[in-house]
């Protein structure tokens, strides 16, 4: 189990945070358009979006003022979409943050991130890169659902990879058709010089609602976190495992330090219509505002309470829980949109499949 004294510690640290609520991290989700169609989407993206993208200057607009408040080089804007790439104006958008004082970066699944791309996202102060790779070939582009995806991923992580100014990692959706091929997956990236790699797994939000043939199951689960903490103990790269759950006596074995849902916390987002939410994978029912009619920062300051009191979370599953006041309910992403109740719990898989080993 995790050790007492360091997990009360982190404890106090969450809860100081909390109090603070100090923005680190802002989505903007640009654009909802998307040049793929991923089976695994939590927002459904498509090549012809409903909502058209989001005039730059409306989002520049609502969040200069977060400079006076938290000054200059604070808060990191990351761009995400849909395919951010997919917007002629990514770069003249990044060198204006850059302008105003924010740090930006950007998330891509890599197919039309090439040489020239990339070299206009730097010119414009890039300072971060995540790109999406989802096992070899055949299982990243049936999860992608794309016969060029792979070569493109592969083209765009030697591009970041290779550039030594640059924060980046890769990211992999962990699930039931690739889950076999992680430790080869691994090889290929560290033979590229990928430094950090960060999995997931597929949570049931979005188009991925309807593909619960790939989710994992307690013991591929289990599976999963042994191979990360193998690999954090091998040093060869940073592995880890992302902050979407509380994964009880795996907790500090599979990432830096305990796990900490930062959404209405450090976390926030400007989304396609203007809403202002947390992290931008919750549901949209949990918005707090919008930046066509409300203040940002005000909104940051004196909303969110729902994020920032977790004690509302003891319900459902979590009202018996022994760990309730580690992990105070969970990632809010995984979060019925509804009624509120978490959807999966990684610690209970995890239990589940402890037993009948």
């Amino acid at each position: 189990m995790p050790n007492r004294i360091t997990q009360y510690l982190h404890n106090v640290f969450r809860s100081n945070e909390t109090h603070l609520h100090e923005l680190k991290y802002l989505f903007w989700e640009c654009t909802q358009r998307c040049n793929l169609r991923c089976r695994h989407c939590g927002s459904d993206c498509s090549a012809s979006a409903a909502t058209p993208d989001m005039p730059f200057e409306d989002f520049l607009q609502a969040v200069v003022p977060l400079t006076e408040r938290y000054g200059r080089d604070r808060i990191t804007v990351v761009i995400t979409g849909g395919e951010p790439l997919l917007r002629k104006d990514l770069a003249q958008c990044g060198m204006a943050l850059r302008k105003h004082g924010f740090r930006w970066g950007v998330v891509t699944n890599g197919l039309a991130y090439t040489r020239e791309v990339h070299g206009q996202l730097m010119a414009a102060g890039m300072g971060a890169a995540t790109v999406s790779l989802d096992g070899f070939e055949t299982s990243h582009n049936y999860l992608r659902c794309n016969g060029r995806s792979f070569a493109g991923a592969m083209d765009a992580i030697d591009l970041i990879a290779g550039t030594k100014r640059l924060f980046y990692d890769v990211v992999t959706c962990v699930n039931r058709r690739n889950i076999d091929e992680l430790e080869g997956l691994k090889e290929l990236l560290i033979g590229r010089g990928v430094k950090a790699w960060r999995l997931f797994t597929i949570a049931p939000i979005g188009r991925a609602a309807g593909q619960e043939e790939m989710q994992l199951r307690g013991e591929e689960l289990r599976r999963l976190m042994s191979f990360i903490a193998a690999s954090r103990r091998e040093g060869r790269m940073d592995v880890k495992f992302s902050c979407e759950a509380y994964v009880g006596s795996y907790e500090t074995r599979v990432r830096d330090g305990y796990f900490f849902c930062r959404a209405g916390i450090n976390i926030a987002s400007v989304l396609i219509d203007g809403s202002i939410s947390a992290c931008p994978n919750i549901s949209r029912k949990f918005a707090q505002g919008n930046i066509y009619r409300d203040n940002f920062t005000e909104v940051w300051e004196e909303r969110f309470g729902r994020m920032r009191d977790r004690g509302r979370m003891k319900s459902g599953l979590c009202a018996s829980c022994r760990d309730f006041r580690h992990c105070l309910g969970g990632a809010m992403h995984l979060r019925n949109e509804e009624s509120g109740e978490i959807m999966v719990c990684h610690n209970r898989l995890l239990a589940t499949a402890s037993s009948k080993v």
